[in-house]
């Protein structure tokens, strides 16, 4: 099991950016599938990004898809969402998720495949 700590998220207006940073516990970060999740009051969690273990493979959804990106520094031990032109419509709690894969070049989408998540970090943006 590892755990997982977001930081990085805040009140920002809309088109402003943000970084959210999740730093990963263990040594075993390198086996990690990642992704980055945001759930919005009375909305399901969704998968915003993930990043295969290894190999650079990326999701995005649609709605975030030219303004968020994922990276990942396994020497740190963490993962990141780059999110730019942030709209009134990313307003949720976003989570970072951790997936044990032997798979190097699978990202995975469900939040059901993953194994670990953190406690989430508020993302709010103003119109």
């Amino acid at each position: 099991q590892v755990q997982l700590v977001e930081s990085g998220g805040g009140l920002v207006q809309a088109g402003g950016f943000l970084r959210l940073s999740c730093a990963a516990s263990g040594r075993t970060f390198s086996m990690k599938a990642m992704g980055w999740f945001r759930q919005a009051p009375w909305k399901a969690r969704e998968c915003v990004a993930a990043h295969s273990r290894s190999g650079g493979r990326f999701y995005y959804a649609d709605s975030v898809k030219g303004r968020f990106t994922i990276s990942r520094d396994d020497a740190k031990n963490a993962v990141y969402l780059q999110m730019d032109s942030l709209k009134p419509g990313d307003t949720a709690v976003y989570y970072c998720a951790a997936k044990w894969t032997f798979s190097s070049d699978y990202y995975y989408v469900g939040a059901n495949e993953y194994d670990d998540w953190g406690q989430g970090t508020q993302v709010t943006v103003s119109s």
